[in-house]
């Protein structure tokens, strides 16, 4: 379901969740920012495992939360379009001054940024940040909301594909 500058997608398991992501790093480019917010367990993990699988981060196991060293950065991409991803995890910070001490405003410049827990950094984040708020609705079911008001239009049109992926049939 959508509407202007927002795109809700109903995920019914993890690999949803991860094909979303998929799609939405296949996408993803040098300079966008993708702000995660949910609550403990919501699969905001999950979902930078699949944008940094479809971005193409070679080795995804190594793709987790930075909870205690607050930022992971990932090589990704292909030849000819390498793309380095930084993975913040914001749980930790205290407040924008934190995430500027980390280099925060460098990072779209040399990559794609993802930031989990984003809601405790909101201040800060570019006008052109994708939202995506995760919201637990079953055991395994999940809605994202996606905000895409001022995104790159590439990755904004990624959101919509992402919202296809689930909502059609499954052939077997």
């Amino acid at each position: 379901m959508s509407d202007a500058g927002r795109v809700i997608i109903e995920s019914r398991s993890v690999e949803d969740t991860q094909r979303i992501g998929r799609e939405l790093g296949r996408a993803l480019g040098a300079g966008d920012v993708v702000a995660l917010v949910g609550q403990l367990g919501a699969g905001k993990t999950a979902l930078v495992q699949g944008i940094a699988a479809g971005a193409g981060v070679a080795d995804r196991r190594q793709v987790n939360s930075p909870t205690f060293v607050i930022v992971n950065e990932y090589d990704a991409g292909e030849p000819g379009r390498e793309l380095r991803l930084f993975h913040i995890d914001a749980y930790r910070l205290r407040g924008a001054d934190d995430l500027a001490a980390l280099g925060f405003e460098e990072m779209p410049e040399r990559g794609a940024v993802l930031v989990e827990w984003a809601d405790r950094v909101r201040e800060v984040l570019p006008p052109t940040t994708l939202l995506v708020t995760i919201e637990s609705t079953g055991p395994t079911q999940r809605r994202l909301t996606c905000e895409t008001s001022g995104v790159r239009p590439g990755l904004a049109t990624a959101v919509q594909a992402a919202a296809g992926i689930v909502e059609s049939p499954r052939t077997s």
